[in-house]
């Protein structure tokens, strides 16, 4: 197994990134948002190239990798009705930066769904069958994302997209099912189990997200806690996977100081990057608990 991060948890900067990686002793990021001097921060495979070029040189000088591309395709902030163009260009940029990083693997998602919908319209299929055949064309290998999304709407929407999309593997996210509806069910749609969710889809999981919640009712939105504090199961699943010979890459995605995809969440930079590496040893802790035992 590799640990490493969203490493935009810890610091916009690369630089912020890199020191963050190099304290919890790791050789990993997963590359999703970064800030270069001289430039505004923006995803990896969409930052100018002089920006991308400076990116690389100092992990190269740092002698940290990039694991995982998150990339923002087919993510939440878009539907269906979205130009394809729009994709198609994060795709074309994407596939060159992973080759000069050496990234085999990139997160990808199936698109908004509508918040009245438990079907997955076709065109999704077809989209992410295209998607994902311009990855496995260039030798590169991507991952869906249980998140808000088509394939994030249930256990069984994900497994029926991993059996119309030939060649996607899945990256699981641990806290994703507690805030998502269970859509496969009758309305009113109770949260998913994150367990339930796991067991369905870790024989096609390559990547796996740490992120830790509880669902808070009563102000209809999720508290995000240190890994093994929530309700993500997150020992349970550790512990599975480790059982079951999961040697792939294992990432934390804290929450905790700033949620990535919520406007309103502004953290300064000390505590996310005291957050980060916080979140990072409690995560070893209990790995080697879990080895220990």
């Amino acid at each position: 197994m590799e640990l490493m991060g969203i490493a935009d948890e810890a610091s916009p900067s690369i630089e912020g990134q890199i020191r963050a990686t190099k304290k919890l002793g790791w050789k990993w990021i997963e590359a999703r948002f970064a800030e270069v001097d001289g430039f505004e921060k923006g995803p990896v495979h969409d930052i100018p190239d002089a920006a991308f070029d400076v990116f690389v040189n100092k992990l190269e000088e740092a002698e940290v990798g990039i694991y995982a591309l998150g990339s923002t395709i087919c993510n939440w902030a878009k539907t269906i009705e979205t130009p394809w163009e729009i994709t198609i260009g994060e795709i074309n940029r994407a596939i060159p930066r992973m080759k000069r990083l050496k990234t085999k693997y990139v997160r990808i998602m199936s698109f908004k769904p509508s918040d009245d919908t438990d079907q997955t319209p076709s065109i999704v299929f077809e989209r992410l069958r295209e998607v994902t055949q311009r990855f496995l064309d260039e030798g590169l290998q991507p991952v869906h994302e249980n998140c808000m999304n088509h394939g994030g709407m249930s256990w069984k929407h994900g497994t029926e997209l991993l059996e119309k999309v030939p060649g996607l593997k899945w990256v699981f996210d641990t806290a994703n099912p507690i805030f998502n509806a269970d859509r496969s069910k009758p309305q009113p749609w109770p949260k998913q189990d994150p367990w339930e969710y796991w067991q369905h889809v870790k024989e096609h999981t390559s990547h796996i997200h740490i992120k830790d919640c509880i669902w808070m009712k009563e102000k209809n939105d999720a508290d995000y806690t240190f890994p093994g504090e929530g309700d993500g199961r997150v020992r349970d699943i550790l512990k599975d996977a480790i059982d079951s010979g999961y040697d792939g890459g294992i990432s934390i995605e804290p929450h905790m100081a700033v949620v990535f995809h919520d406007k309103d969440s502004e953290a300064n930079e000390e505590d996310m990057f005291n957050n980060y590496v916080e979140y990072g040893r409690r995560l070893e802790a209990i790995i080697k608990e879990i080895k220990n035992n």
